[in-house]
């Protein structure tokens, strides 16, 4: 067995810590870390009230808590190639959980900022859920269990918020946190009776780890999937930040009608998961990527010829975005299972790099997005932005299937070559043979 290959494994069993997680407790770990994100996005104002501060400095309630996340992510990975799957997810959950208690008591603005920036451990359940599918099966298989749980991962901020306005509502914004810190019991409890150890190829040393990196950081495959998955991921964080302008003020939908079409990209992005869980085995990774990027790409084409053609209808936004949803659903599980597989010894480093990319570039994309939206604008800069988030997302997985290419050419010219050097000698020992039957004759 190679690096490359997954760890044998006994089959998974639930509530047994000697088997790997079940799905379900996969599906958790990220679930968990994709609600906290907003959440209690509709509390913000009255959170703001309740601790007297501008709404500005409310916000960095999310802007703050992304960046510390992504940050966060940097040093899951390499903690839990080092010292394991479980210990660091057990750990990150339980600095969750105490954080969130901290936030519902916090009696003031500085603490309750102190206390969401440590939530930010729970980021360890978006980078170790895929890390350990990677360690369970290999690339190919990995990438329909991989799609389960991105589903959860892009599910989660769509519904976060409807959830957090029906709690603001009627309990006020403290609800929010009890029910994230009852999650976080629950979660905690789940790995803690569940998740086995996946890691089997622990790092020695973090001397060791950091001397692989390079092998990560120089794999241009790498790059290549990280990259097509980083801008697929972008096409939703440029939705969020910008659809709920468009749609209410240039499109005239209600709150309730924007949250009724929002659930329009999560549908989609379901349907390309199970598409992806039912053919990428078949199709294989690369070719599944590709046909995701170039259905998200025609998606958005069909949105900007609409919208040209004075079709200013919530259908001809949130119909492609539906499509381009379903195109992300079969982009994102398969390139996160390519980028794991490049250096299977370096899973979780890899996961959380590429966590990283989601995050910050997700953020960025998001933040430009809302800068650029004016009663100017029109719905132009959210349309331009989502469909260079394709564009991108298509050259990306164009750039591997190049770079593989290239490299089968120049493994078939070594095979070549070291058979005619094979067949060379063998054609120069026949012709030996003779002088040394003379040899032997005298």
């Amino acid at each position: 067995m190679t690096l490359a290959d997954p760890a044998p494994t006994r089959p998974a069993r639930i509530f047994d810590r000697s088997t790997p997680p079940a799905i379900i407790t996969l599906v958790v770990m990220a679930g968990l870390g994709a609600l906290s994100m907003n959440i209690f996005l509709p509390s913000m104002p009255g959170m703001a009230a309740y601790f007297e501060v501008e709404y500005a400095v409310m916000q960095l309630a999310i802007s703050a808590y992304l960046t510390v996340m992504a940050a966060v992510q940097l040093l899951i990975g390499p903690l839990s190639d080092r010292y394991g799957r479980r210990p660091v997810v057990l750990g990150a959950f339980a600095i969750f959980t105490v954080a969130t208690l901290g936030c519902i008591l916090a009696p003031t603005i500085e603490i309750f900022m102190a206390c969401r920036m440590a939530q930010a451990g729970v980021s360890a359940g978006l980078v170790l859920s895929r890390a350990m599918v990677r360690d369970m099966v290999g690339p190919e298989k990995s990438a329909s269990m991989i799609g389960y749980v991105t589903m959860c991962m892009a599910v989660a901020p769509m519904i976060g918020p409807m959830i957090g306005g029906a709690l603001e509502q009627t309990w006020g914004w403290h609800a929010n946190f009890i029910v994230l810190l009852v999650f976080g019991i629950a979660a905690t409890a789940l790995c803690w009776a569940d998740a086995g150890e996946t890691n089997r190829h622990r790092s020695a040393s973090f001397t060791e780890q950091f001397r692989a990196y390079p092998e990560l950081f120089a794999s241009r495959r790498f790059w290549g999937y990280a990259l097509a998955c980083a801008f697929a991921s972008g096409a939703f964080f440029t939705f969020m930040g910008g659809a709920p302008y468009v749609a209410t003020e240039m499109l005239g939908l209600s709150p309730s009608e924007l949250g009724f079409y929002f659930g329009f990209i999560a549908g989609g992005y379901m349907s390309g998961n199970f598409l992806s869980g039912r053919y990428s085995q078949r199709v294989g990774l690369n070719r599944m990527i590709l046909t995701g990027t170039l259905v998200s790409t025609c998606a958005m084409l069909g949105c900007l010829v609409m919208f040209l053609a004075g079709l200013a209808h919530p259908l001809a936004l949130f119909g492609p975005v539906f499509v381009m949803g379903m195109g992300n659903g079969m982009t994102m599980p398969n390139a996160m299972a390519g980028s794991l597989s490049v250096r299977p010894q370096l899973a979780g480093s890899a996961s959380g790099l590429g966590s990283t990319l989601m995050m910050g570039g997700g953020a960025a994309l998001s933040a430009a997005t809302g800068a650029l939206l004016g009663p100017e604008t029109g719905p132009w800069p959210l349309i331009g932005m989502m469909l260079l988030t394709g564009v991108l997302s298509t050259l990306s997985i164009l750039y591997v299937m190049a770079v593989e290419r290239r490299r089968l050419r120049e493994e078939i010219a070594v095979a070549r070559e070291a058979e005619a050097r094979a067949r060379h000698v063998g054609e120069a020992r026949p012709q030996s043979m003779p002088g040394m039957q003379d040899l032997r004759g005298r």
